[in-house]
C-alpha cells in the first residue's frame, strides 16, 4: 500500500525522528523506507537522508521559521526551480501541501541531490567567480514579481544601525551570567576574555560605526543565509542551491557581503581576499552594483558583527550548545578584519 512503511530500518531514539516517521511516510507516500540516517551538519534545521523504494530524500524538521513562511519559500523554491535556478523542488504530500505537519511538528521533503558541499577554501578564483554569478541570478529570479509569488518590496529598506551602549550592555549581561555560575567551563572563561576585548574595541571605534539606518544600493528578496554548507557542487559546478527558510527583503549588497566573509573565512580568522574579488566580480556581471554601495555594505556588516552575540544567546538563553565554535572563531575574524579594513573593501570593488 503507498504510504504504508513495511521493513522499515531501525532509527535511533535519539535523533527524534522515530515517532514521526510512520506519519511521514503517509504523509508523503514513501513506502517502502528502507535505511535512514540522521545529519548531523546542519545548525538550525534537523535533517534526514532517507531511502526508499521511491528514491533517496532529504527530510528536514522544520525549526527556525515559522510553517506559514515554511509553506511560502518552499512554494517560492518550486516557482525558482520552473525558472532555472538550480535547486530541488519540493515534494508534495498526498493533499498537496509542501509542508507536512505531525504533531505539531513540520517537515518538509526534496529529492537526495548527490554532490559536495567544498568550503570556499577549496574552490578555484574562476569557481568562486561563478558562485557570485549564480547568487546574482538568484536575486534576479527571487524579484520577478508574479512569477515567484511574493509581494512586492517596500518602497524604502532600513537596517538598524546598533548603538555601543546597547552592544556593550548586552556583553556585561553576559559577562554578569558567566559570574554567578558555580563553576565556569573552559568556554565560559574564553567568552569572558573575548567580551572583555569587545567592549574596548567597541570603545575604541564607536566613530566608524554607519550614522543612518537606509543602506545604500538595490534591495530586494534574498536567499538570506548562501553559504558554503547550502550550496552543492558536482563535476566543477554548482548544482543545487538548499536551505531556502530565509528568504525577505534585503539590501544585495548585504548579502553579497555577508556570504562572501562566510564562503572565504579561513579557520585561523582571515578572510581570503583573492576570491572574495572574484566572487563579488562575478556576482556583478548579473547585477549592478557601485563601488560605494558595497563599501557601505561592509561597513555594516563589520559593525554588525561588533555588536552581534547571537551564538551566546543560544548557548546561555536557549541552552543550545551546536554554535558555541561560531562565537570563538568570529571573534578572532573581527579582530583580523579591524586590521585590514582598507584591504577588506578594497577587495570588494576591485
Amino acid at each position: 500500500m503507498p504510504g504504508q512503511i513495511t521493513n522499515s530500518a531501525p532509527v535511533s531514539t535519539s535523533d527524534g525522528l522515530t515517532k514521526d516517521l510512520s506519519a511521514l511516510a503517509r504523509a508523503f507516500s514513501l513506502g517502502q523506507v528502507t535505511d535512514v540516517a540522521y545529519l548531523a551538519a546542519g545548525l538550525m534545521n534537523r535533517n534526514w537522508r532517507i531511502e526508499t523504494d521511491r528514491g533517496i530524500f532529504a527530510l528536514k524538521q522544520i525549526i527556525d521559521v515559522p510553517l506559514v513562511v515554511a509553506r511560502r519559500n518552499l512554494n517560492v523554491l518550486a516557482k525558482l526551480v520552473e525558472n532555472g535556478v538550480p535547486a530541488c523542488a519540493p515534494a508534495q504530500t498526498v493533499s498537496g501541501d509542501p509542508v507536512a505537519e505531525i504533531d505539531g511538528s513540520g517537515y518538509c521533503l526534496f529529492p537526495w541531490l548527490e554532490g559536495s558541499q567544498p568550503r570556499g577554501s577549496e574552490l578555484s578564483v574562476d569557481q568562486a567567480a561563478d558562485l557570485g554569478a549564480v547568487l546574482g541570478r538568484i536575486h534576479q529570479s527571487l524579484n520577478r514579481g508574479d512569477d515567484v509569488d511574493l509581494p512586492g518590496k517596500p518602497a524604502t529598506l532600513r537596517a538598524r544601525v546598533t548603538e555601543p551602549t546597547s552592544a556593550v550592555a548586552e556583553a556585561d549581561r553576559f559577562l554578569t551570567h558567566i559570574a554567578r555560575m558555580d563553576s565556569a567551563e573552559p568556554f565560559d572563561l574564553a567568552v569572558v576574555e573575548f567580551l572583555e576585548h569587545r567592549k574596548i574595541l567597541l570603545d575604541k571605534y564607536d566613530a566608524w560605526r554607519p550614522t543612518d539606518d537606509v543602506p545604500l544600493g538595490p534591495f530586494g528578496w534574498t536567499h538570506g543565509d548562501f553559504q558554503h554548507l547550502n550550496v552543492i557542487w558536482r563535476g566543477g559546478r554548482v548544482v543545487g542551491v538548499i536551505d531556502w527558510d530565509r528568504i525577505r527583503v534585503r539590501s544585495f549588497c548585504e548579502e553579497v557581503a555577508r556570504s562572501a566573509t562566510l564562503l572565504f573565512g579561513g579557520e585561523n580568522g582571515d578572510l581570503d581576499l583573492g576570491r572574495v574579488s572574484a566572487f563579488v566580480a562575478g556576482y556583478r556581471t548579473v547585477v549592478s552594483l557601485g563601488e560605494e554601495d558595497l563599501t557601505d555594505a561592509v561597513d555594516r556588516l563589520w559593525w554588525k558583527r561588533m555588536c552581534d552575540y547571537w551564538q551566546l544567546e543560544f548557548h546561555y538563553d536557549r541552552g543550545d550548545h551546536s554554535c558555541d565554535h561560531l562565537f570563538l572563531s568570529a571573534s578572532r575574524f573581527l579582530d583580523w578584519w579591524i586590521e585590514h579594513l582598507d584591504e577588506v573593501r578594497y577587495a570588494f570593488v576591485s
